[in-house]
């Protein structure tokens, strides 16, 4: 299959992670900046289509591509994000002998609220201390951690994604950060990797969004996750209510009301899963909180992923 790739106009243009929303039917433009939907025909939807089908293997002929869309900016934020996308590639490339090793990786959302709240936001804690994304050619395990709508509609990212100089990385690791100043990222496999591993502390200097392709795939193995049903994600993961326990034995009592009161906020839908999670990183700390995830994984082999 013939790798994607892009003129330069596009790279330096085209590509940017935008404030926009997902509907059931498709892209909605919301604040600045867009998704514009690609026709068949175009293109770049046939490339992307394509690269998509023929990665999934025999289920690629069971898959209904529903649409492509490109995320193209205009606005301030949005032109910000790209250039800061573009800074960092180049800082890498300085350290790497001219090559920041730039490739297109498959991200495998939790539905329409995910996909809004990365292209807005960027990427956090709900994604686990590390993010796992699938090479181009590879979106099998992508697919895996999509969660279905309930028009049975998955939505994945594809991204841009600066691996730098990865290493190689065992799957059942506790790494959350580079082993040393040599490397930037992690794979599974030099020859064949099936993952591309970004560390938090650069998921959202090093991986910049590019494209949302929808699409239908028949129940299988692996692909049975649904927004209808609570979601339990593959990485191990760690119920709210807990960590508010585990945060109640060493944060002052008010702060436990605080974050107690943000909670029920969320799940009474008057503030967003990022607008809690980031309260929670103001009030806790960074710090504290991966010395509780570490906590927890030693006590119940789990990793926190803030449901």
């Amino acid at each position: 299959m013939e790798p994607i790739t892009f003129s330069q106009h596009e790279e330096d243009s085209g590509l940017s992670d935008c404030e926009s929303a997902v509907s059931a039917t498709g892209i909605v433009p919301q604040q600045e900046g867009f998704f514009v939907r690609l026709g068949e025909g175009d293109a770049l939807h046939d490339l992307i289509k394509r690269r998509f089908i023929c990665g999934l293997g025999l289920l690629g002929h069971k898959t209904e591509v529903v649409s492509v869309h490109r995320n193209t900016c205009s606005g301030v934020v949005s032109q910000a994000r790209l250039q800061s996308f573009q800074v960092h590639a180049r800082a890498v490339a300085k350290l790497r002998e001219g090559n920041a090793n730039v490739k297109y990786a498959w991200y495998g959302t939790r539905g329409e609220e995910d996909v809004n709240d990365i292209v807005s936001h960027g990427f956090a804690y709900t994604h686990g201390p590390k993010l796992v994304l699938s090479p181009d050619d590879a979106p099998l395990q992508s697919v895996r951690e999509c969660v279905a709508g309930k028009d049975g509609v998955r939505h994945m990212l594809l991204c841009r994604v600066i691996l730098g100089r990865p290493e190689l990385v065992d799957g059942g690791t506790e790494q959350w950060y580079p082993s040393s100043v040599k490397y930037d990222s992690g794979v599974d496999s030099f020859s064949a990797p099936t993952k591309y591993i970004i560390w938090s502390n650069r998921m959202n200097t090093h991986v910049l969004p590019a494209y949302v392709i929808s699409f239908r795939v028949p129940s299988c193995k692996g692909c049975e996750k649904s927004e209808e049903e609570p979601l339990r994600p593959t990485s191990p993961w760690m119920p709210f209510p807990t960590l508010i326990s585990v945060l109640s034995k060493v944060l002052a009592p008010h702060d436990i009301v605080l974050i107690s009161k943000l909670y029920k906020e969320k799940k009474e839908k008057k503030i967003s899963r990022r607008e809690l999670i980031g309260r929670v990183r103001q009030i806790a700390g960074d710090k504290l909180l991966f010395a509780v995830i570490k906590s927890y994984r030693e006590k119940d082999g789990c990793v926190i992923v803030y449901s």
